[in-house]
């Protein structure tokens, strides 16, 4: 019997030691997604007026790389605001699917200023891991301090799409500088995302391999999901947020966006979700409407007093 029960326990071994491996590598790999390229010109957008820029992120030796897009030559921006674009999750400034460079041009024609960047391992910017929001909040507050330190006289607004629509609300809700966050296609809470979702991102089995990454990512990433939480920040955000969704994305589903929506706490906040689209392509499908809500929306929303 004893020797049945120690085979029983080296079985159970084994699969606990294979479970924790096939678990890391996976959390490896969404760590470090494949790098896209920056192969998009702006000039081919019509966008003429471009700074390349090297900036730092709010956490030490990392170094982030955008590009600031000027409405007019000669000083910038020509109503006084700026944009801050802030990208999906191994994607970089260019967020080629909708693409951001036509959204820049339409928001640019407007008078806004758009300042675009790629996140820590993503474009020309400094390798790390990818956290999925949770480091990349503070390479979205270094853009602020680079953005406010070279042109403080401007407002600031951000637009995010996905991972960086989620990082858009968790910096903008508290962010005292920021007067309005456009957030297309956010995840409520990344816990509760990544819980759901998982077995669709690595092809695994739901038991026991989410398990087995939930507790092991944070050994890797030096920090936790759980602290990934948009929908805390909404809820202290005391600023317009406009979350747009489209209705057929089976990435993130709608009902991220309207839980999220149901905590804003601005009247001028407003939720748009857009028939057929699938994740972060409701700009693709319907280009004119999307950029003429989001500017109607930022005119408005930027222009309200900061109540803190």
């Amino acid at each position: 019997m004893s020797v049945i029960l120690y085979a029983l326990a080296g079985l159970l071994l084994i699969c606990l030691i294979a479970g924790a491996a096939v678990a890391l590598r996976v959390t490896w790999r969404l760590t470090h997604p494949e790098r896209k390229p920056v192969d998009m010109d702006p000039k081919d957008f019509g966008i003429n007026h471009v700074q390349s820029v090297q900036f730092e992120s709010r956490e030490k030796h990392i170094s982030l790389a955008g590009w600031y897009l000027c409405a007019e030559q000669n000083g910038c921006s020509s109503n006084g605001k700026l944009l801050i674009f802030a990208h999906g999750y191994s994607q970089n400034r260019l967020e080629p699917h909708l693409p951001a460079l036509s959204l820049a041009a339409k928001l640019l024609d407007a008078g806004f200023d758009v300042f675009m960047f790629d996140f820590r391992n993503a474009g020309d910017s400094s390798d790390s891991l990818t956290t999925i929001g949770l480091r990349e909040q503070q390479d979205l507050l270094g853009a602020i301090d680079y953005a406010a330190s070279v042109h403080p006289e401007k407002t600031i607004g951000l637009v995010g799409f996905s991972m960086g629509a989620a990082t858009a609300l968790l910096v903008g809700g508290e962010d005292a500088r920021i007067r309005a966050i456009v957030a297309d296609s956010p995840f409520y809470s990344l816990q509760e995302y990544l819980e759901e979702n998982l077995p669709q991102w690595t092809g695994l089995p739901r038991f026991p391999f989410n398990w087995f990454i939930m507790t092991l990512s944070p050994i890797l990433l030096g920090a936790n999901p759980r602290h990934v939480k948009p929908y805390k920040a909404v809820k202290l955000a005391e600023k317009p947020i406009f979350l747009i969704h489209g209705t057929n994305d089976a990435t993130i589903p709608t009902a991220n966006s309207e839980r999220l929506y149901s905590l804003a706490t601005d009247s001028h906040s407003a939720l748009w979700l857009v028939p057929d689209a699938g994740h972060v392509r409701s700009y693709a499908l319907v280009p004119d409407e999307y950029a003429s809500r989001v500017i109607a929306f930022l005119e408005k929303g930027m222009q309200k007093k900061q109540l803190r």
